[in-house]
């Protein structure tokens, strides 16, 4: 059930959160991610903000691997995901 009210059809923007599958090319690889924002709400969708911290971490920024991380994020996991292809806990 999401918590934040709006029109479907009015909200621009917000189609892509409606999408079945949201694609992603990070770490060499693709990533296809479900998405049901209708059956589980404001979780089940892939946010702009994790989009933009996976391209930081695959950036380079911050070294990841053989290290130790906890995602604690609220959504698809990808910024996990991403992490687990660059290395942590390798």
């Amino acid at each position: 059930m999401a918590l934040v009210p709006y029109e479907e059809a009015a909200a621009v923007g917000l189609q892509k959160f409606h999408k079945p599958v949201a694609t992603f090319s990070f770490a060499d690889r693709t990533i296809r991610i479900r998405q049901d924002w209708r059956q589980l709400g404001v979780a089940a969708v892939v946010w702009d903000a994790a989009v933009v911290l996976a391209a930081y971490l695959e950036m380079g920024a911050v070294e990841l691997r053989g290290r130790a991380a906890v995602e604690l994020g609220a959504g698809t996991g990808l910024v996990g995901i991403v992490a687990a292809l660059l290395g942590v806990g390798v």
